[in-house]
């Protein structure tokens, strides 16, 4: 069978599209590298989520190459010697299973940060081929379609919106809350209210929130997160257009003489090899895997690696800038039925100095950390560097988790893409099928910490005004490996840009990417709002140009 629309895996960057164009009437195959999974299947257990490779290949299997500055020079480890995995969920829906959902939009601003700050020395900052206000119908789209619940907040640098308000309302929040909004209006800064893609209230088939206290790194057991899974892949298999291939490792995009792809090559978890024909073909791999896809489906026609005549495949990789911080609270804050109250959400953040006059700032997301007992008692072990066990450890485990709460803050800031910062692949290093593994080149510009910093310390007062005790932060170089972002920028020049506005392809007209590979810049916040949004943008534009672009 030849599908119209072949989508390689099924995380934000998929979902709208099987979702869009199943409703079209298009027959729509994915392949998901992993598993499909149901909320049934998906618990709160912590050894499975937090221990053990349940969502995610072994390392030993399957890994990566992270390449690090250290003493003068780019030294290469393989992810199972330092156990970085940048693998982030191998099932049906990806990585959006397992997010916290913390749905900021970008501003108009952040799709041309060269033309507002000019170009930085080592960074490779680019204005984006297309502006907010045409990505704005997609937002709330999303907002509706995925599900975000939360209550507006006027700041200085709102983004305009189409709607008042979010289509949920917003989720409990717990009464520490209170002082946090009391510490920001004493220090003169904006208490803003965080929107979540997670349900405050039912919707098709999805239940709300039952606030389980395990949401951030967890699988949702009744729906209520925004995943592509539960929110548009779900609703995509009911329209009978949608088949999903599982355990299907895509290794090769294969195309014929007129730089058309007509078909993938994947592998079973046997390491069977097989293939699927299709009309289109869409990438959504998250970007690192897709970078990697590319390159290794190289060929007489694009012997750099397919759809790289620019050269551009790989390079110019974003992640995140910052960090986290936290502060304690006791029974000196609140009593402890108040205090202990579980599941209830913080949905604060700072973004008073997401854009500033000399640079561009960020966000700052204030959480409480994750229930995950094991981890904390775990932590609790040591005494002065020595061991400490039996009734003394019982007591210490008991004391703390009855009479202390960890607020948390995250840091969100631009990472400045640049030239040491990239993905590759290295005929030395091979996965377990033989095929080479992704190498992640990992530099960070210098200003990347220095905003972090900056942020940091608005948090720190913030805590400080609020009481907490034992206040740490750890502002790093190194990214969190979750949201990744660049490897195939779009732009309106194909010497030097791997996709047009459209996320298509210049050398290959029925090959788009629609994960996050296609942004130049990612903002100060997690990207997932914004993958979904453009990817909801590109649906559009295939659905109303499918047929012209079949055409070579």
């Amino acid at each position: 069978m030849t599908y119209d629309v072949c989508i390689v895996g099924s995380g934000a960057g998929a979902g709208p599209l099987a979702y869009e164009l199943s409703r079209a009437g298009k027959k729509v195959v994915i392949l998901e590298k992993g598993d499909i999974y149901s909320e049934k299947d998906f618990s709160k257990d912590e050894i499975a989520y937090t221990k053990r490779d349940v969502f995610t290949p072994k390392l030993r299997d399957e890994y990566h190459v992270i390449e690090s500055f250290e003493e003068g020079k780019w030294v290469k480890t393989p992810s199972y010697e330092n156990n970085w995995s940048f693998w982030n969920g191998s099932l049906l829906g990806g990585s959006s299973n397992f997010m916290s959902g913390f749905f900021h939009r970008l501003k108009p601003n952040d799709f041309k940060l060269k033309s507002l700050y000019g170009a930085y020395e080592g960074a490779n900052i680019e204005d984006w081929p297309i502006t907010y206000e045409e990505l704005e119908p997609f937002y709330e789209r999303t907002e509706r379609i995925v599900g975000v619940s939360g209550e507006m907040t006027e700041y200085a640098h709102q983004e305009p919106r189409s709607t008042a308000q979010y289509p949920y309302p917003p989720l409990a929040e717990h009464p520490i809350v209170e002082n946090f909004d009391t510490a920001c209006k004493a220090l003169h800064f904006t208490p803003f209210k965080t929107p979540r893609a997670i349900l405050s209230e039912p919707k098709e088939g999805r239940n709300p929130c039952y606030y389980s206290n395990y949401c951030g790194s967890y699988a949702c057991s009744s729906g209520a997160k925004g995943s592509s899974r539960a929110a548009l892949i779900q609703p995509a298999l009911a329209t009978g257009n949608l088949h999903i291939i599982a355990n299907a490792f895509v290794v090769k995009l294969e195309t014929d003489n007129t730089h058309t792809i007509k078909r993938a090559q994947y592998l079973t978890q046997e390491g069977t090899k097989k293939y699927v024909h299709a009309k289109l073909f869409i990438l959504a791999a998250q970007a690192v895997e897709s970078s990697r896809l590319l390159l290794n489906s190289k060929n007489k026609a694009f012997p750099k690696g397919l759809a790289n005549s620019s050269g551009a495949v790989g390079k110019n990789m974003v992640f995140s800038g910052g960090g986290i911080g936290s502060g304690e609270f006791d029974l000196s804050h609140f009593n402890q039925e108040t205090l202990l109250q579980a599941g209830l959400f913080v949905n604060r953040a700072l973004k008073d100095w997401y854009f500033t006059k000399e640079f561009k700032g960020g966000v700052v997301d204030f959480l409480f950390e994750h229930a995950n007992p094991i981890r904390r008692a775990n932590s609790l072990k040591r005494e002065d560097g020595t061991l400490i066990f039996g009734k003394k450890l019982q007591d210490k485990i008991f004391q703390t988790l009855t009479t202390k709460r960890v607020l948390n803050f995250e840091v969100f800031n631009d990472w400045m893409p640049n030239d040491n910062c990239f993905v590759s692949v290295d005929e030395v290093y091979k996965d377990k099928y033989g095929i080479p593994v992704a190498n992640i080149r990992i530099g960070a510009h210098p200003q990347d910490v220095i905003v972090g910093e900056f942020l940091a310390q608005k948090a720190v007062q913030v805590l400080e005004k609020m009481g907490a005790k034992n206040i740490t932060y750890a502002i790093s170089p190194l990214p969190p490996q979750n949201l990744q972002a660049g490897g195939c920028r779009f732009g309106n020049d194909p010497k030097k840009h791997v996709l047009n506005r459209y996320c298509q392809s210049y050398d290959i007209h029925n090959l788009f990417i629609t994960d996050g590979s296609f942004m130049p810049t990612g903002g100060s916040v997690p990207y997932t709002w914004t993958i979904y949004a453009n990817a909801f943008r590109v649906a559009e534009y295939i659905k109303e140009n499918f047929d012209t672009l079949l055409k070579v």
